[in-house]
């Protein structure tokens, strides 16, 4: 359940704002930049009102051989004065721009000096004088002045605002706060009864719970409860559901906050904003602290560009300090969930800091069950749809991808104006997770073609070959990336595969790309995400598996880790160029026998090639019922798959 997280009760203080009032000293601030820029505004237009008409030189000169100029001041090359009547309005040569005259004016005398003006004026009766200033540069002068006395007001206003700019009352206090969001007891309606399929997680966090509903219990034995508790898991396992349960079962406070909001442009920051953090934690004490993505700070330190003073190192440090500041009597848990747990700070992971992991696996398929219970209480669900056979067909689907499951079979009944959600709108669900959306796409019939073969072939050896998954269902319809989808479901959990596994999985990979090639004499580009599944594995089994005979028994480091991700900086080769030849050449022979064999099953069993490529052009979709009937039942499974405790 979501909920809306809200501001706590007590003082003025906003959420994780403690102390101070930095949103009035704000409010201040924007009110005097707003004063100030109407100010300008007025003064510019008092400035504007109180401006003199410029007329050109040469109706200047006009006006005066006509008389009808009455006193002139001349500052320079401008020339200010009045007319004796003002003249009428008039358009220039360009019939186009029109004149319009005031009482008064103003003039620019050109480059060249006029030096009979002088004698003019006083022949044309005019009053004249010379000035060195003129009230324009007064008007100029003043609004400078009003200018520059605004800002330095505000400036000294932010100086005075501004004396603890890293604590809680700076002008900065908002942006240096933790950005944490809170959540009252009351708003936390999660519990372990919503969390299915993670029995053991829930397990090693009951402790945690009962710590903090009782812990006096803990400390009358010299117990002491772990500070931190890190998650690991996948994506969409439930990591960050499971924290808020944690609360929800202890009602008290939940503070959520993702590891990258600590980071910011500014130096100081984040480790501000960590000791803010932990600063309210303790003063709600008994609460919980959840860090989502932690590996977004708790990086291995001395592995980014920057060195030890970048700003996510600083951060990470005060977190250091603030887990080992814990005093016994604060009641402060600190849980942090991370999908890559190999890249973290090994002082993050000591006794003392996060000091218990707990890792959220995937659902088993009993838990997978519960988990499709828990998202279908608000869905109608016809009588056809069983749950738990659901749960068999969806082996590796996370929590997320089943709440996800159950919500776009609901949305395919609506589209259809179903009054309840049946299998088939779940197994329309399950193939647009699986295999992708449909592209309304027109194939040729030459690419329909091609793309049937390429299919049944992946399809055929898959059937034939004892160590593959059971085929599920083959499709020509264009789904996500793919022309055409070969969808195989595996009938139990599996913890590990067997080299025999692997080198079928190769030798299945290989059956399209062979296909086009037999039936067609030409391969195609569709093979490209084949070929790069199988060269992949091929080297994990040279390189890391130790599955090759001339290689060996042993591991090998690429060394390309990528370097954000906490890893170190540059990391030297492992082995020898010959040795670097002879995986390159083992992997190639690998990759080569897949072909071979591909291609011999193939030939084999041209007649059942052709017969699944037909019904697939003639149907675009065939299932393990249909490949039955078309070319006979599909070879035993002859591996044992790995048991799971359920």
């Amino acid at each position: 359940m979501t909920n809306s997280p809200e501001p706590m009760e007590d003082d003025s203080r906003r959420e994780g704002q403690p102390g101070g009032t930095p949103r009035n000293g704000a409010t201040f601030l924007m009110l005097a930049v707003a004063m100030s820029l109407v100010l300008w505004l007025v003064w510019q237009t008092l400035a504007s009102a109180m401006s003199i008409p410029t007329v050109d030189y040469s109706i200047f000169q006009e006006q005066l051989a006509a008389k009808n100029v009455r006193r002139v001041t001349m500052d320079g090359l401008t020339v200010l004065g009045e007319w004796k009547v003002k003249p009428p309005e008039r358009m220039l040569a360009d019939g186009k721009t029109k004149v319009i005259f005031g009482d008064k004016f103003q003039t620019e005398i050109p480059l060249f000096e006029d030096r009979t003006l002088g004698q003019r004026l006083e022949a044309a009766g005019a009053e004249w004088a010379n000035r060195s200033t003129s009230r324009t540069n007064w008007f100029d002068l003043i609004g400078t002045l009003i200018m520059i006395a605004v800002s330095v007001i505000i400036l000294f206003i932010i100086m005075r605002r501004s004396q603890d700019p890293f604590g809680g009352g700076g002008m900065f206090g908002n942006f240096i706060r933790s950005q944490a969001k809170r959540f009252r007891p009351s708003e936390l309606k999660t519990t372990f009864d919503d969390v299915a399929g993670m029995e053991h997680a829930k397990r090693e966090l009951q402790e945690i719970v009962e710590f903090l509903k009782e812990p006096a219990k803990f400390h009358r034995l010299g117990a002491q409860i772990p500070k931190g508790v890190l998650m690991m898991g996948s994506p969409g396992t439930g990591k960050t559901l499971m924290a808020r349960a944690v609360a929800g079962e202890a009602g008290v406070p939940f503070f959520a906050i993702n590891g990258s909001e600590f980071i910011q442009m500014f130096v100081g920051v984040g480790a501000s904003r960590v000791r803010d953090l932990f600063r309210t934690a303790k003063e709600n004490s008994p609460s919980i602290m959840f860090i989502d993505e932690i590996d977004a700070v708790g990086r291995v330190r001395g592995a980014g560009f920057g060195g030890g003073h970048d700003e996510r190192e600083q951060t990470l440090n005060q977190i250091l300090s603030e887990m080992d500041g814990f005093a016994p009597s604060e009641a402060v848990i600190v849980i942090a969930a991370t999908n890559r747990p190999d890249v973290l700070d090994p002082a993050l992971l000591r006794p003392g800091r996060f000091d218990r992991h707990v890792t959220v696996d995937r659902p088993t398929r009993k838990g997978r069950e519960g988990v499709l219970k828990v998202h279908s209480r608000k869905v109608p669900l016809a009588d056809d749809v069983n749950l738990e056979e659901i749960a068999a067909g969806t082996i590796g689907f996370s929590g997320a991808d089943l709440k996800n499951l159950v919500n776009e079979a609901a949305l395919h009944a609506a589209r259809d104006n179903k009054t309840t959600v049946n299998r088939i709108d779940f197994e329309s669900a399950k193939d647009k997770i699986v295999m992708g959306a449909k592209r309304e796409e027109i194939l040729t019939d030459h690419e329909k073609r091609m793309t049937a073969y390429h299919e049944a072939g992946h399809a055929l050896i898959g059937w034939l070959l004892p160590e593959v998954d059971p085929v599920h269902k083959v499709t020509i319809v264009p789904r996500g990336r793919s022309l055409g989808v070969t969808y195989f479901q595996p009938n139990d959990e599996r913890l590990s595969m067997g080299e025999r596994q692997m080198h079928s999985q190769i030798i299945m990979s290989m059956g399209g790309r062979v296909a086009e090639k037999l039936v067609f004499d030409e391969y195609t580009a569709g093979a490209q995400g084949d070929l790069k599944h199988s060269t992949s594995l091929a080297r994990k089994m040279v390189g890391q598996w130790g599955m090759s005979s001339k290689i060996g028994p042993v591991a090998f480091r690429d060394g390309d880790e990528n370097p954000f991700l906490g890893k170190e900086l540059h990391e030297q080769r492992q082995y020898s160029d010959h040795t670097a030849s002879l995986i390159d050449a083992e992997v190639q022979r690998f990759l080569s026998e897949a072909q071979a064999r591909a291609e011999q099953i193939l030939r084999e069993n041209r007649d059942k090639l052709d017969k699944i490529a037909q019904a697939l052009l003639d149907h675009e979709l065939v299932e393990h019922q249909d490949l039955v009937a078309l070319i006979g039942p599909q070879t035993p499974r002859t591996y044992e798959p790995a048991k799971k405790d359920e």
